[in-house]
C-alpha cells in the first residue's frame, strides 16, 4: 500500500522554528533522507489537553518494569542486534525496513535526532525539539510483554507532557489499523488544509 502524502519538500533550514512550522502544516520527517518531509494526514496530541485514561493506565501497568531511556542520535553504541530486531519486527507485519536503513538513520546525521530505548526490548526512532515530539518507527522484540507497542507509545506521550512540550506527533492516519491512534485525549488530525478534532470524520476517512 503506497504511503499517503500530498506534497514532498526537502528542507535545509533545520532550525527548531522552521521544523515546528513544517509539522504545523501537516508535514512529517521521513526515512527517505535528511530533510525529506511529506505532507500527510498527520495526527498529533495537543499535550495541554492530554490526560491518561483508565485504559492508558492499565496498559502502563503491564509494562511497568520497562525503563524508557532517551538517546541522542547519532548513536555510537549501535549494534547489529538493533537492526535485526527492527527488520524482523517490520517483516512480521508485512512491511519493509532493512537493517541497513535502520543503521543509517541511527548512526549518521539524519532528520531524526532521538532514539527511545525500552530496556533493550524495544526502540523508537524519533524527532524532538523544545516544542514537539514525533514518535516514529517503533519496533520491539518478539518476547516483549503483551501490549508492548502501545505501552511504549504511552510512556513517551506521558514523558513529553511532563517535560512541557506542546505537541506529540504520531505519524499519520493511513489505514484502518491506525484507528488506535485516535484513542488519546487531545487528539487532532490534519485533513490536507487544517487541523481537525472531528474524530468520527477521521474514522470514516480511514475506513473509506
Amino acid at each position: 500500500m503506497p504511503y499517503l502524502h500530498w506534497k514532498e519538500e526537502t528542507i535545509t533550514d533545520f532550525s527548531n522554528e522552521n521544523i515546528s512550522k513544517m509539522y504545523g502544516r501537516g508535514y512529517v520527517f521521513t526515512r527517505l533522507g535528511r530533510g525529506v518531509m511529506h505532507q500527510t494526514r498527520s495526527v498529533r496530541i495537543d499535550l495541554s489537553r492530554f490526560e491518561l485514561s483508565s485504559e492508558n493506565r492499565r496498559i502502563l501497568k503491564k509494562v511497568g518494569d520497562i525503563v524508557m531511556e532517551e538517546i541522542v542520535l547519532p548513536y555510537p553504541a549501535y549494534s547489529w542486534e538493533i537492526g535485526k530486531m527492527a527488520k524482523d519486527f517490520y517483516e512480521s507485519r508485512d512491511a519493509e525496513f532493512s537493517a541497513n536503513k535502520i543503521k543509517e538513520i541511527i548512526t549518521t546525521p539524519h532528520s531524526f535526532n532521538t532514539l527511545l530505548k525500552y530496556s533493550s526490548l524495544g526502540y523508537a526512532i524519533c524527532f524532538k525539539n523544545e516544542e514537539i515530539f514525533h514518535y516514529s518507527y517503533p519496533f520491539y522484540a518478539p518476547d516483549a510483554p503483551k501490549d508492548m507497542g502501545l505501552g511504549m507509545m504511552i510512556k513517551a506521550i506521558a514523558a513529553a507532557k511532563e517535560k512541557g512540550l506542546k505537541y506529540f506527533y504520531l505519524g499519520s492516519l493511513q489505514r484502518p489499523g491506525d484507528v488506535y491512534k485516535l484513542q488519546f485525549s487531545g487528539m487532532e488530525w490534519f485533513d490536507g488544509k487544517e487541523w481537525s478534532t472531528d474524530l468520527e470524520k477521521a474514522k470514516k476517512e480511514l475506513l473509506s
